[in-house]
């Protein structure tokens, strides 16, 4: 059975919703079907020391970080805060990176202003803490791309990568790789399937954002949310599957591309490589 590494799983989301049992059972469902790893990434300073707890509970990592959709209800001084924690726990292997950080034009009404100062303050602590980033890209590939170049960091994961070839060079030239998830599953994203077939092999890590981005075979439309059907729920779990599609569309077996992206995750999260082969050599 391949083995693969979920990149990005925002796995302390199913307790909050299920309870610390369900979170557990998802995990072992996922570790059932051949994930071997999650990265959970924290969103804002109230789930920090959930998420680190959580990566330690099974044996996963984390990355600590302020999300551009919350940085409406962000203290000021949050970064100050995220700058102790990170200090706290840099002595932790399981930590790998700053993150989720970045910025989301796509949602109305935030501040693009407050969004863009505090990724500028997260890429400092980056460059502080010497750490990779993983970055939230949702319309917003230029200017990521601009603080970037202006606050050189040590590469990381451009997290759900859906923007051009060209935008997708770009972020590989600064040392980052992309996150390819359930919107790659949907037959309509041309453009993401044409990436994700034709980009070097070395510039792809694969990853779920469970809860959220299902994959087609999960998906619900709004007649049935209407007529009272529960909300999709991605889960790591889907990786494998989603994983296959991926293989397929390049024209190599599900293997290959398993033992290239955990090969990719470990170049794109340096501390990783350390922790698999303490914890199983996979």
């Amino acid at each position: 059975m391949p083995v693969w590494i979920d990149t990005h799983c925002h796995l302390d989301e199913f307790a909050v919703h299920g309870g610390a049992d369900f979170a557990d059972a998802e995990r072992a469902r996922a570790a059932r079907a051949g994930v071997a790893h999650c990265v959970l990434p924290a969103v804002d300073l109230a789930n920090l020391q959930a998420v680190r707890d959580m990566a330690h509970r099974h044996g996963d990592s984390y990355a600590l970080g302020i999300h551009p959709l919350y940085t409406p209800q962000a203290g000021d001084d949050d970064p100050q805060a995220l700058a102790l924690m990170l200090e706290q726990c840099m002595g932790d292997p399981r930590l790998v990176a700053v993150g989720e950080i970045g910025l989301d034009f796509f949602v109305p009404g935030l501040d693009a202003e407050r969004q863009e100062q505090f990724y500028r303050a997260q890429l400092q602590l980056a460059r502080r803490f010497d750490l990779p980033v993983i970055l939230h890209v949702r319309r917003s590939a230029d200017k990521l791309l601009k603080g970037l170049r202006e606050l050189p960091v040590r590469g990381g994961i451009a997290h759900a990568f859906n923007g051009s070839l060209q935008q997708a060079q770009a972020f590989v030239g600064l040392g980052f790789k992309l996150g390819f998830g359930g919107a790659v599953t949907y037959e309509r994203a041309l453009q993401l399937r044409r990436l994700a077939a034709e980009l070097p092999l070395d510039a792809l890590v694969l990853e779920t954002d469970a809860p959220d981005i299902p994959p087609h075979w999960l998906y619900v439309t709004a007649a049935e949310r209407a007529a009272g059907h529960p909300p999709a729920r991605n889960s790591p779990a889907e990786l494998p599957r989603i994983g296959a599609l991926v293989a397929q569309l390049r024209g190599i077996s599900s293997a290959e591309l398993a033992c290239a992206t955990r090969t990719n995750a470990c170049a794109a999260l340096p501390r990783l490589q350390g922790l698999l082969a303490r914890d199983g050599g996979h």
